[in-house]
C-alpha cells in the first residue's frame, strides 16, 4: 500500500466545477441527516444533477432515487459517501464496479485501503472532507 492518501485541490476544483451526475449514497428524506442540505446544495449552486442513492429507492428533491449503485442508468461521474467508515469500502467497491470517475468520501468518513483501490482502479479519490468546506478554497 502507497502512502496515505491526500486530496488534490486541482481534482476536488476539476469534481466541483465541471458538470456531472452525483449519486448520493446515503440520501434519504431524512431532513436531520447532513446529506439532504448538503446535497441540494451540491445541486442548486454547484449545477450538479443529483442521483439519491438508499436503501429505500426513496426519491428526494423531487430526483429519482435508487436503491444501489448499479440499479442507476448510463455513467455516474462521482459517488458521494454520506456512509459510516465501516461500510464505505463498499460503496467505493461498487463504484469501481459501476466504472465511476470519482469517489468523495464525506467528512469523517474514511477508508485508506478503499482510496487505494479506487486510485488503482483509476478512479480519483476525494476523502474526509465535504464539498461545502472545499468550494471556498478551490472554485
Amino acid at each position: 500500500m502507497s502512502d496515505r492518501h491526500v486530496n488534490d485541490p486541482d481534482q476536488i476544483r476539476e469534481l466541483l466545477a465541471t458538470p456531472g451526475r452525483w449519486a448520493i449514497v446515503g440520501l434519504s428524506t431524512n431532513r436531520t441527516r447532513p446529506a439532504f442540505a448538503v446535497s441540494r446544495r451540491i445541486r442548486d449552486e454547484f449545477g450538479q444533477q443529483i442521483i439519491p442513492v438508499n436503501l429505500a429507492g426513496e426519491d428526494v428533491h423531487g430526483e429519482t432515487g435508487y436503491r444501489s449503485l448499479e440499479d442507476i442508468p448510463g455513467h455516474v461521474d462521482v459517488v458521494d459517501c454520506f456512509v459510516n467508515s465501516s461500510r464505505v469500502g463498499e460503496v467505493v467497491d461498487q463504484a469501481i464496479d459501476i466504472g465511476a470517475g470519482a469517489v468523495w468520501m464525506q467528512l469523517g468518513v474514511t477508508d485508506q485501503a478503499a482510496a487505494e483501490r479506487a486510485k488503482a482502479a483509476g478512479v480519483k479519490v476525494v476523502m474526509n472532507t465535504c464539498p461545502l468546506i472545499e468550494a471556498p478554497r478551490v472554485l
